[in-house]
């Protein structure tokens, strides 16, 4: 028995019986870690069903021994943490942060090295990350891969889009698990720089549905100084393994200690509704860095864009087929006649957004070098400072300031990274020096230096040196085409939007698909708000430009919704003010919802099919709802038991009309308006690729009410 007990304790010194268990705080959430071996193995069960089977943990080094094995395990600890914070902001006034850690220490004998794996378990899922601690022999080190698991529990259906180390602008897929091999082809769509890396390669946020009914997303949190994280699945054992970007020599990171990875993130429910609700991802990123955030502002805003995008309108002042910025002289050349980024028609965006309470209005193509900006691996391709002869700063800002209306600066970098280092200060101070306070930059083509990948360490780096550098200038930055997000944004709240999906620019190229933003809240937006662009009523694109033959798989009434479905604090109307004119009485509605709220409630959430959210002001009472769904139509059905007991509220209903359809009858859209208290009902109908918006105002002068009825469904 002695002997017994003997070689029992020495397996436990050396971690291969050892295990350690952490629940969340309500206890539905169990995590279980061991070492089987000297291997690193975890596994999360929800309720007592499975969500992540046994999985392995760890790294591939580039030289030296790997830390996958040969660990004991030198102690752990555990811990609660309880706090709640408010945003800069948000979809709520206040998050809180509420979950048990567990901080596992590892030593691996031969190497006499030390590795951290740190858990947290909240309410709503699972965070983990490894750690390096200083010590002598682990100082610098080059990451081969990362060889963390998510081991699944059966061949789930999958919302995916393909892995690529430089573009998220793919369609997304929903299949099983072990059907995408069979379409990744297929899946991976024309970009202007692309790269996919596997047949079973996806992209995360991954959202996932279980036979049984278990929601589960993967993805990773605080991004910083660190590869971003794909998946590639072994789809006969149906396991994820992380993936991490290369750099131009395959190298996936360079580190040095102490250093800690991003954190690896599992949300689950058995209702959707918590999978979107989730504030996990914020809370697994640092609080707020700046001390002063009052220059940080949610904006709703207009701009020169959509014309462009249409082919209606050019970027480009001349039609030479390629410049030289340090050789052209554009005063002597001839202008084309279509380029829309001109003085005169830019006043005539400004007055609308002043005209409709607009806070700012974006204007791309003002600079020169449009003339050969893409595709064309082009070093000196803009300087960022200098406008077209038709474009007149000083004017525009003396113009825009007498309407009380900001301006949006556009930086393009067309991915010439080094280029924009170079004038990125200058760029940032004559913002500055014109009253500009936010800019949109873009990261369009194959990344210069060249071999460099969008979502690399290197460019990982770069997006966040932008953001920091902005921040000197009190500038807010809406970065498209960057990596995608990853809940920095409650780190600094200036990264106040991001693109890193297919946006609404996609269709004026062939189309999103109806189902698209019944999915993307669920897979993109967890990890922060988009600059998805909404708001365009008229969906016949050749009304625009007669060689575009694309049409907007969507109704009028759901392009209002996505401006509360799609949460973002940057908000767009993306349509021409021509075509806004003609629908006045639906363009209320997107004059009148706030970019920024005190509360949000999910009520009704089925990944693929349809979404139904409502969120209250900031510093109000009047609340807003909006349900988008798939090219099947749906009937949604909710209460409005949100609403402040014995009050009366007014509703404005922007409906699709009974015969609307995203295809053949997308304009056709009814408004009513309704008295409504909390004990109301809705049922409302909703075309295919339909959907409806609705304001819900406090009735506080009862001469409002008069001539109202009652809601009845």
């Amino acid at each position: 028995m002695k002997r017994l007990i003997f070689i029992l304790m020495a397996l436990l010194s050396y971690g291969i019986l050892r295990a350690e268990t952490l629940k969340s705080p309500d206890g539905n959430i169990v995590l279980d870690f061991e070492l089987d071996n000297g291997v690193p193995v975890y596994k999360v069960d929800y309720k007592g069903r499975p969500v992540i089977k046994e999985s392995k943990l760890g790294l591939d080094l580039k030289s030296g021994k790997n830390l996958t094995d040969g660990f004991r395990l030198a102690g752990s600890e555990t811990s609660t943490f309880d706090e709640t914070w408010k945003p800069v902001w948000g979809e709520v006034k206040e998050i809180r942060n509420h979950y048990n850690e567990l901080e596992v220490t590892l030593e691996q004998p031969s190497t006499d090295r030390r590795m951290i794996i740190r858990f947290r378990v909240f309410d709503d899922g699972v965070g983990f990350r490894y750690e390096f601690p200083d010590q002598p022999n682990l100082d610098y080190f080059v990451i081969k891969e990362e060889k963390t698991q998510f081991a699944m529990a059966g061949d789930h259906t999958a919302f995916w889009l393909p892995g690529d180390y430089d573009t998220q602008e793919y369609s997304t897929v929903t299949s099983k698990l072990s059907e995408i091999r069979g379409l990744m082809n297929e899946a991976i769509t024309p970009n202007s720089s692309q790269t996919p890396f596997s047949p079973t390669g996806v992209q995360t946020a991954l959202m996932m549905k279980t036979d049984d009914g278990l929601y589960i997303n993967l993805h990773e949190a605080a991004l910083v100084d660190y590869s971003c994280m794909s998946l590639d699945l072994d789809d006969k054992n149906m396991i994820f393994e992380s993936h991490l970007t290369p750099d131009a020599l395959g190298d996936k990171g360079y580190m040095q200690t102490p250093a800690k990875s991003p954190w690896r993130t599992i949300i689950v429910s058995d209702d959707a509704r918590d999978i979107l609700a989730s504030k996990m991802t914020l809370n697994l990123n640092e609080p707020c860095v700046y001390e002063d955030t009052s220059w940080i502002k949610p904006t709703k805003y207009i701009g020169v864009w959509w014309e462009m995008i249409t082919g209606k309108s050019t970027w480009a002042y001349t039609d030479l087929p390629h410049v030289k910025l340090d050789l052209v002289d554009y005063s002597r050349l001839t202008p084309n006649g279509r380029h829309a980024a001109n003085t005169e028609h830019v006043k005539e965006y400004i007055d609308f957004a002043a005209e409709h309470g607009f806070d700012a209005v974006l204007v791309e193509g003002w600079n020169i070098g449009w003339e050969d900006w893409i595709g064309k691996s082009k070093d000196y391709v803009f300087d960022f400072i200098t406008p077209y002869p038709d474009f007149d700063v000083e004017e525009i800002e003396r113009y825009a300031k007498s309407k009380g209306v900001k301006m949006i600066m556009h930086h393009e970098t067309s991915g010439s990274v080094r280029n924009y280092e170079r004038h990125m200060e200058k760029a940032y101070q004559f913002m500055n020096d014109h009253g500009y306070d936010a800019v949109k930059s873009g990261y369009v083509g194959d990344i210069i230096p060249r071999g460099e990948h969008h979502y690399g360490q290197w460019m990982v780096n770069h997006y966040l040196y932008a953001l920091t550098e902005a921040a000197k200038h009190k500038i807010m930055v809406n970065a498209h085409e960057a990596v995608r997000p990853t809940g920095l944004s409650r780190t600094y709240p200036n990264l106040i939007g991001n693109e890193s999906a297919r946006g609404t620019e996609y269709e004026s190229f062939g189309g999103n698909n109806p189902d698209h933003t019944t999915i993307l809240p669920f897979t993109r937006l967890i990890g922060g708000p988009m600059d998805y662009t909404p708001g365009i009523f008229e969906t016949d694109i050749s009304k625009l430009n007669p060689d575009n033959h694309s049409y907007v798989r969507s109704t009028l009434a759901r392009q209002l919704a996505l401006y509360v479905t799609m949460y973002s604090p940057l908000q767009m109307a993306a349509d021409l003010p021509e075509n806004y004119n003609r629908f006045l009485d639906a363009f209320q509605f997107i004059k009148d919802v706030p970019v920024d709220w005190d509360d949000s409630r999910y009520l009704e959430a089925e990944p693929g099919d349809y979404i139904t959210v409502a969120r209250r002001e900031k510093g109000g009472n009047n609340w807003y709802v909006g349900s988008t769904v798939d090219e099947n139509g749906h009937t949604a059905r909710f209460s409005l038991d949100f609403l402040e007991p014995g009050k009366k509220y007014i509703a404005t209903i922007y409906a699709d009309a009974p015969d609307a359809h995203y295809k053949d009858n997308p304009q056709a859209y009814t408004i009513r308006k309704y008295i409504v208290t909390n004990k109301t009902r809705i049922v409302q109908p909703c075309a295919p690729g339909g959907g409806f918006a609705m304001s819900i105002e406090e009735a506080t002068d009862p001469a409002a009410l008069k001539g109202l009825k009652n809601y009845k469904p």
